[in-house]
Formats: structure tokens, C-alpha cells, sequence
């Protein structure tokens, strides 16, 4: 009823005059056509749609073919394809040449890319940065790839620090990439499959994955949940994410997130599926579990009683994390007998003069955790660091010299805060820093009992979780075979299977090609 509201109120204001386009219908009949075979008819067509020259980037030169005694022209955007190469082996090659059997193509020396003829098609191709020569007479237009947008090179990971293992990372270049992941994947049977998902701006996806290996349903559901999106725009793959995950609203994330190709090519492997962007140095990988959130790159480059003691590390730093602060709240309001007499006293010492309740303590010292914690990030990173230590201690210190907060919430806090650190995933680890204020205030409404309530109430609710299909807890509950890589990781050489939840074409890694 809802959606039959919104699409009743689109509706009437798209037939308003106040909220049309001048002329957008015109234009987008117009380039639902063809070429025409006459050259003036086509210069006027392109000048109009590219708004030249009011566009300054809009570069357009007539020239004339004396081998076939034709007039063409070609059209190209200057900021992103390279002048130089169109003007020596494009344009020279065209105006020098007098061998009339030659076709365009064997002409000119620059890599020819494709033909196209409807006048839609062929604008995405300059708008991609490729250049189009338009001759006289002819239906179709050559296109030519000249792209040259400058960008970054190729750096270290910054979200995903890693000790031991590969360093470099994805940049905003997709084509970069691309070819990160084939030096790591150098297989014939990987496939880099193109599909565009706006409507406005048409932002090119890039699925990536192997034929051989991916299941060919999960395959197209992701295509079917592409290809129903109806949006104008979306720039960039983090705005992806939230129009193709099941619970946009959920606190636990669904999708992830890397942007180290290293790790996007083990999932390929497994039979996961990645989706990369122009403008986006990450990508997503497809369907993610639990168990890939919370697990490091590092896990499988370090030996297995080390990389085993790092897992149990962060899983033990995640309840700390999670239930420090509002196990603290719940003893010390609810159940003080099981604190020792000793500790109680102390505890009790440290708060004689500070007039607020525990809560209010700990939800003043969270925020200003936080805070501290995002201004390190958004400040530049020579003084980052410092902000965060000398904000710490000074603040830490002057409300405890203040009795604003006695010196055990610092304590608390502090092994919170740091425990929340060790989760490398963005997402993942938001969701741990949000859901540690629900547990604070679960505990100072009912004390354990409420820690514990809320507790399996999000186990009940982590479990209906799904990400395309496979449950959030998988392969541990529902149970498939894998090679249980969850909390503990055989060596290895024990690893021998791909995961069961994606069901894929082959399940055992055996080197097969």
C-alpha cells in the first residue's frame, strides 16, 4: 500500500511542468536513434546532446578523408582521453592517407575498439573516454579506445593492515584492478562480466568470478538483484552495498568489504563472487558469513598455532568489547555480592565523590571515546595520532581529578574501546561499537539478566540473517561440509574443501586447472 502511495505521488509529479526537463523527452528519443547518413544531421545531433561548445572538455574537428574524397569528424572528451594519441594516430593518419582500398580501421594506427550504431551507445563509449570518428555516408561509428584518466598508483592497504603477506591495494581505477586480481588468478576460466546498473549516469559493475567454480543460481540472483535496480545514479560500490543487501537497516552488515586483491582472489577461489566499480579502491565480496567478517587477511599468511592465536584473540576481544562495560554496570548496581569485599570497597572508594550513577559515568566516557576516536580519523594524519593519546590522557585525567569519573570507568572503558580495534572490517566493527551502548543500557535495566536476554535475542536474530541466499552463520548452524574454517584453521594442507553454503561446481581444492 505503501509502495502504490509513493508511485501514485511520483507520478503526479512528473506530469507538473514545475518538475520536468526541458526537452528531456526529446532527448532521450533522440538517442534512442540511429545514425543518419547525413554528415550534418549527425554534427548537429552531437553538438546538441554535448551542449558544445558550452561544454569546454567537448572537443569536436571535422576533417576530410582524401583517399575517399568524405567528410568525417571525430568527438572526444579532453579530460579523460589522450590528445596526443588521437592527434597522431587518429587524425594525421586519416588526413595523410591516399590509399582509397584501405578501410578505416587498417588506417588508423591507434587500437581500434568497436562499431556501434545507435547514437546512445555510441555517447557511453565517449563518456567513457573513448574517442568516435563519424564519417560521411556511413551507419556506423568507429570507436577507438583512447582513455586516460589519471588517478593514484598503486598503494598499501590502510583498513587492512597487515604484518606478513602482500601490501598493495586497489585504487579508484577499475582496469588497475582487474589486473591486480588476474596476476593473482591466472586462469583462462576467470571472466570479468560488464553490466551497467543506473539509469542517469549508466556506472558500469564488474562481476568477477570463475566459470568453472561459481554456482550458476547464486550467479543469478545476484544479476537478477542488479538488474532491478531502478536508480539514477550510483557513484561508487559502498553506495551499492546498501541498495543490494536484504536488511539496509540492520546493524550487522551482510556484504563485505575489501580492498586488498589478495583477498578478493582467495574468495574467487572459493566461489564467491566480486563486485568491483569504477571509483571505488574496494570491492565487495558475494555472499559474505559471520565468519568472514571477523576473520584478517593475515589469518592464513602467519603459521597455524600463530594465525590460531590471533583468531582466538580477536574473538576474545570482541565479548570484551561487547560486554565490559555493561557487565561493570550490572555488578555494581544489581548483583554486588558477587564482587569480593576487598574490590567492592575500592570500588566503592574511587566513586565517594563523584555524583553521577554508573551509567551516566560510562555513557559520558563512550562518547568521548568516540569522539576522540573519529577526530583522530578526520584530522590529517601527522597530528591524528597525537590528538587521540593526548585527548585521552587529558581528558581522562582531568574528570577523574574533577570527581566527574572515578578511576576504575577509565579502566572499563579504555579495555572496551581497545578491544573494539581489533576487528579489521569497517562494518563489522561499527556494528560491535553500536551494539555495546544496547548491552550498557540492557544492563542498567535489569542487570545480567537483561545482558543475557538481549544476548540470545541477537543470536536469534544473527541466525535469520542471510546474505543471497546463505545463512549468516554458515557452515556452523545450518551445518555444511567445508573445511571449517571458523574459529580455529587446520593447517594448509588440511583444507582441502571449498565451502559447502556456495555450493560449488567443484568442491575440492585440488590444483585442478
Amino acid at each position: 500500500m505503501r509502495k502504490q502511495l509513493i508511485n501514485t505521488l511520483l507520478k503526479k509529479l512528473s506530469k507538473n511542468p514545475q518538475f520536468n526537463e526541458q526537452s528531456s523527452a526529446q532527448d532521450i528519443e533522440l538517442k534512442k536513434q540511429p545514425l543518419s547518413r547525413q554528415f550534418e544531421q549527425n554534427l548537429e545531433t552531437f553538438k546538441r546532446i554535448y551542449s558544445f561548445p558550452q561544454s569546454i572538455d567537448v572537443k569536436i574537428r571535422e576533417l576530410t578523408l582524401r583517399s575517399q574524397n568524405r567528410r568525417a569528424f571525430i568527438i572526444y572528451l579532453s579530460t579523460m582521453a589522450n590528445a596526443t594519441d588521437i592527434q597522431q594516430g587518429i587524425t594525421e593518419k586519416l588526413i595523410q592517407n591516399e590509399d582509397q582500398h584501405q578501410s578505416i580501421p587498417d588506417i588508423v594506427s591507434h587500437p581500434f575498439y568497436k562499431t556501434a550504431t545507435v547514437i546512445e551507445d555510441i555517447l557511453q563509449e565517449i563518456n567513457h573516454g573513448n574517442t568516435a570518428l563519424i564519417v560521411e555516408g556511413d551507419r556506423q561509428c568507429y570507436l577507438f579506445e583512447t582513455t586516460n584518466i589519471e588517478g593514484r598508483g598503486i598503494e598499501k592497504s590502510e583498513n587492512e593492515v597487515i604484518v606478513k603477506g602482500p601490501k598493495e591495494s586497489f585504487n579508484e581505477k577499475v582496469i588497475t584492478n582487474i589486473a591486480l586480481i588476474r596476476k593473482k588468478i591466472k586462469n583462462e576460466n576467470l571472466i570479468v562480466e560488464a553490466q551497467v546498473i543506473s539509469k542517469r549516469s549508466r556506472d558500469d559493475l564488474f562481476l568477477v568470478y570463475e566459470k568453472d567454480l561459481v554456482n550458476i543460481e547464486l550467479l543469478q540472483t545476484i544479476k537478477d538483484k542488479l538488474a532491478s535496480l531502478d536508480v539514477a545514479t550510483i557513484p561508487s560500490i559502498s553506495i551499492l552495498e546498501q541498495h543490494i543487501e536484504e536488511r539496509p537497516r540492520s546493524l550487522f552488515p551482510t556484504v563485505l568489504y575489501t580492498e586488498r586483491p589478495d583477498r578478493a582472489a582467495s574468495y574467487i577461489e572459493e566461489g564467491h563472487i566480486i563486485l568491483l566499480m569504477e571509483n571505488s579502491p574496494g570491492c565487495l565480496v558475494l555472499p559474505a558469513t559471520f565468519w568472514a567478517l571477523i576473520h584478517s587477511p593475515e589469518d592464513h599468511y602467519l603459521r597455524t598455532p600463530y594465525g590460531n592465536f590471533i583468531r582466538i584473540l580477536r574473538l576474545m576481544a570482541l565479548f570484551v568489547s561487547l560486554f565490559t562495560s555493561a557487565f561493570y554496570l550490572a555488578v555494581t548496581n544489581f548483583h554486588v555480592g558477587m564482587i569480593p569485599p576487598d574490590l567492592l570497597m575500592a570500588i566503592t572508594g574511587s566513586r565517594e565523590r563523584v555524583p553521577f550513577p554508573s551509567l551516566i559515568e560510562i555513557l559520558i566516557m563512550e562518547i568521548a571515546f568516540e569522539l576522540i576516536r573519529e577526530a583522530g580519523l578526520r584530522v590529517p594524519s601527522p597530528i591524528g595520532p597525537t590528538i587521540g593519546i593526548v585527548g585521552a590522557l587529558i581528558l581522562g585525567q582531568a574528570a577523574v581529578q574533577a570527581n566527574i569519573i572515578s578511576p576504575i570507568i577509565i579502566i572499563v572503558i579504555a579495555l572496551s574501546g581497545l578491544s573494539s580495534f581489533i576487528i579489521s572490517d569497517v562494518s563489522m566493527n561499527f556494528a560491535i561499537r553500536l551494539t555495546r551502548f544496547l548491552f550498557i543500557f540492557s544492563a542498567s535495566f535489569i542487570g545480567i539478566y537483561g545482558i543475557t536476554a538481549l544476548f540470545i535475542a541477537g543470536l536469534f536474530y544473527l541466525v535469520s540473517l542471510k546474505s543471497f541466499g546463505t545463512p549468516y552463520f554458515a557452515p556452523m548452524t545450518p551445518h555444511f561440509f567445508s573445511s571449517k574454517d571458523l574459529i580455529i584453521r587446520h593447517v594448509p594442507m588440511k583444507e582441502r574443501f571449498r565451502p559447502g553454503y556456495l555450493k560449488p561446481k567443484d568442491m575440492a581444492k585440488q590444483g585442478k586447472g
